[in-house]
């Protein structure tokens, strides 16, 4: 009997674990990111050695450093765009005083709610919405990096825009275009915050990270049918949701983005969006460049796409092969790559930067 017992156990515990392994085999958009890339990096290696150059990818957006791949901060993107399509943003330098800071914010118009995020930041981290001046106090004397207040841009619609053009060409490609879900739950009138997370398929996985950052409320019930965000951070690894919009793109949507890459010469990368509708972005109003961001950008529109991990490494290789030939193109035409000490030496600054944060976060 116990033998019987013992078989039993094990063949429970053997069916457990291969549940768990295709559960993980089959949801590739969890996979950790080097896990997921690694099969690519023979692909990458590649376009290295026919370019002779390890950041092959510096040449592709002359006008933002290191092409956007890493480090490049939010202020050089946002210079190159009419103030009116971006959100009103101050810039706040660690270690200043806080009441001096305050005032000049205020008579620059800044009251509560809004937004801060590092000038030089990524993933969402450190992005957090302001609801009062104690708590930008707080956030103030924990920072030691440049960071920006922004306004809090309410419209409805945050998208997420592929684009890329080649330098010698007028029109573009837009290969993505997704609308995000932020992380939220709804609530019920009965279950705590902490309950609404646990139960929430994003959030539970993030369990520790939610905890940590919405302490003071996890015993709060929420009211039926509120609304609450989780996290402001429309990335999919702080556990938004994509959808997928590529059907509703036409000329006229392409026709605003050609003209967007005319004037800043970004020739590849994603643009964050929030705007009242995709309809009136296409117009030309009602919109708010969250930012744009270079050749580091993910095409983020693999993602919640119903697509295998095959499907979305010919979407990944498609991508790396248009990079490979705008860099080529741009250094050819004297926006050369950078050398292999100065890129180093750059991207060692920049993870050192980036754990510094994360450490903070």
């Amino acid at each position: 009997m116990v033998q019987i017992g013992h078989g039993r156990f094990a063949r429970t515990f053997a069916n457990a674990c291969m549940r768990k392994f295709y559960h993980l085999l089959t949801r590739w958009e969890q996979w950790n990111f080097f896990v997921l890339y690694f099969p690519l990096l023979p692909v990458w290696c590649w376009y290295c050695i026919r370019s002779r150059s390890v950041w092959f990818f510096s040449s592709s957006n002359p006008t933002i450093t290191f092409g956007g791949f890493e480090g490049e901060g939010k202020r050089e993107m946002y210079d190159q765009l009419p103030n009116t399509y971006y959100p009103k943003t101050f810039y706040i330098e660690p270690f200043s005083p806080a009441e001096t800071v305050q005032r000049s914010m205020q008579e620059a118009g800044f009251t509560p709610p809004f937004i801060v995020k590092p000038d030089v930041g990524m993933k969402g981290i450190l992005f957090r919405k302001i609801d009062n001046w104690q708590d930008w106090g707080l956030y103030h004397q924990r920072m030691p990096v440049t960071y920006m207040a922004q306004e809090l841009v309410e419209l409805p619609v945050e998208l997420s825009v592929f684009y890329y053009r080649h330098p010698g060409a007028k029109r573009g490609t837009i290969s993505g275009c997704i609308e995000k879900e932020l992380l939220q739950v709804k609530g019920n009138g009965r279950a705590t915050l902490l309950e609404l997370i646990a139960q929430h398929p994003r959030a539970s996985l993030r369990k520790e990270e939610m905890k940590h950052r919405h302490h003071d409320r996890l015993d709060w019930v929420v009211p039926n049918e509120d609304i609450f965000y989780l996290s402001y951070a429309g990335n999919h690894n702080r556990g938004a949701r994509f959808i997928d919009l590529m059907h509703q793109v036409d000329d006229t949507l392409l026709a605003f983005f050609d003209s967007l890459s005319h004037q800043t010469s970004f020739y590849y990368g994603r643009y964050d969006i929030k705007c009242a509708s995709l309809q009136a972005l296409k117009e030309g109003h009602s919109f708010s460049i969250l930012e744009f961001n270079g050749c580091g950008a993910e095409p983020n529109h693999i993602y919640d796409a119903g697509l295998t991990v095959w499907q979305a490494y010919r979407v990944l290789l498609r991508h790396w092969r248009v990079l490979f030939t705008i860099s080529a193109y741009n250094h050819r035409q004297g926006h050369r790559y950078w050398s292999f000490k100065r890129g180093w030496s750059y991207l060692k600054e920049a993870r050192r930067h980036f754990a510094h944060l994360e450490k903070i976060d």
